[in-house]
């Protein structure tokens, strides 16, 4: 890691981890140990597969319980659990275990994979994270062996609970339970709603945000306030569109009970975040309840969490600069604060880049793909998300679609913009002094 730290950028580097550590992933599940019909998984579904839990999206060529002996499964989680962490989380672990000091050069490394403004307090963040994400996960798997208990017995609930609140907090999506069916046999139960819910949407908020709520500060970051409010608005507001719009739906609320409706449409609302479960059948909703879903899929979680997306956060400040516009406004300004104009402009270039990036590969699949272009929309959108929801194209998708989904869930999980530093070419510093003279162009 120091010599890679010395002859590359922290960008370059965290993109090379997250390729390395699908290439290991993937070469484990061509293993005949990894699939039950002791064949191995193709190398492309291998691919796709470890693409899927590294990016922590969650779309599965293959079911996961059926297909996949146990050490094919405990690999998945594995990648689920350091490509939600993110590997220099666990690489600073194994140091901080063996007692060696962190470099300024690994801080840094820290610092991106974080999505940090700076160094300070890096390391006591990173064991925060660690902290967090390991109770999280111990209090889902203990909540859920015991409710499972008595429907699977103590091993079996033990593992179901364990796995699935690995895959929860970390926003993967992937399931034991077999058939493609995620959690629709649950969907009527509470525990296993709110459990998991809690899991996805917690891993989600960030870990800033976590560590500022644990935190009892008297006073929160704007950065927390605006995640809370945001993330809690579009919770709300997907739940109503998915509750009105899907309520006599027959092939989704329709035949549940009236607080099953209601539970099952903020359980669909809240996995747009990211999280890649269902409770209901997603390919049975209404066309405008999938383009609801696409848009909050395409905003996703929160920054520094294990979501995707162009994150809550780069949403509010793409809103908050057109209203300011509409206004004559200068000023970016929320809660008393006003947001700077380098943040504004890393907003704007992260969502155009997302929608350039949506665009293309949509346009590739569906020429490449024998679907309507509602059903690839969608699957562009989770996959670009890391979401992980789909209606049930992934397994049938050809060669060049499954290539395309691979590189948007990748794209997805980093981020645009690492990407886009890693391949631009490093500015010339006398360059970025010059000033060069202003001329104005029409608008709209």
């Amino acid at each position: 890691m120091n010599a890679l730290g010395k002859i590359m950028s922290p960008s370059r580097v965290l993109v090379l981890g997250f390729a390395l550590l699908i290439l290991f992933g993937a070469i484990l599940l061509t293993l005949p140990q990894a699939t039950q019909d002791g064949l191995g998984l193709s190398i492309l579904n291998a691919a796709f597969t470890a693409t899927s839990a590294v990016c922590v999206t969650g779309l599965v060529v293959v079911d996961t319980a059926t297909t996949f002996t146990l050490f094919g499964q405990w690999v998945i989680l594995f990648l689920i659990q350091v490509g939600g962490l993110g590997f220099m989380t666990f690489a600073t672990l194994f140091a901080m275990i063996l007692g060696k000091k962190i470099t300024l050069k690994e801080r840094l490394l820290l610092q991106e994979a974080l999505n940090q403004v700076s160094v300070e307090g890096i390391v006591r963040l990173t064991k925060s994270v660690l902290l967090i994400s390991f109770a999280f996960e111990a209090m889902g798997t203990l909540i859920l062996t015991i409710h499972w208990y008595s429907d699977f017995g103590f091993s079996k609930a033990l593992y179901y609970g364990f796995f699935h609140s690995i895959s929860a907090f970390n926003n993967a999506g992937f399931d034991i339970m077999g058939n493609f069916t995620s959690l629709t046999a649950f969907v009527g139960d509470p525990v296993v709603n709110m459990t998991i819910m809690i899991l996805f949407i917690c891993g989600g908020l960030g870990f800033i945000v976590m560590a500022d709520l644990l935190a009892h500060r008297k006073k929160f970051r704007l950065h927390t306030k605006i995640v809370l409010l945001v993330s809690g608005v579009l919770i709300l507001l997907g739940t109503v569109i998915v509750l009105i719009m899907e309520f006599a739906n027959p092939d989704t609320l329709g035949p549940l009970p009236l607080g099953t409706k209601v539970m099952a449409a903020l359980f669909q609302s809240a996995t747009t975040r990211t999280a890649g479960f269902n409770t209901i059948n997603i390919a049975g909703m209404y066309d405008t309840t999938l383009l609801s879903m696409i848009v909050l899929m395409f905003i996703g979680a929160s920054p520094g969490g294990t979501g995707g997306g162009i994150k809550t956060t780069t949403f509010i400040a793409i809103a908050l600069s057109v209203l300011s516009t509409y206004r004559s406004d200068p000023q970016v300004v929320f809660k008393g604060r006003t947001l700077p104009r380098d943040v504004i402009q890393k907003a704007w270039a992260v969502t155009t880049s997302a929608l350039f990036l949506v665009f293309i590969i949509l346009s590739i699949l569906s020429h490449t793909e024998n679907s309507d272009l509602m059903t690839v929309f969608f699957e562009v959108t989770s996959a670009f998300g890391t979401v992980g929801l789909s209606l049930g194209i992934t397994p049938t998708l050809s060669e060049v679609g499954k290539m395309a989904i691979i590189l948007t869930m990748f794209i997805g999980r980093l981020g645009p913009l690492t990407l886009a530093f890693v391949l631009s070419q490093k500015k010339n510093k006398q360059a970025a002094h010059i000033k060069y003279p202003d001329e104005r162009i029409m608008i709209g």
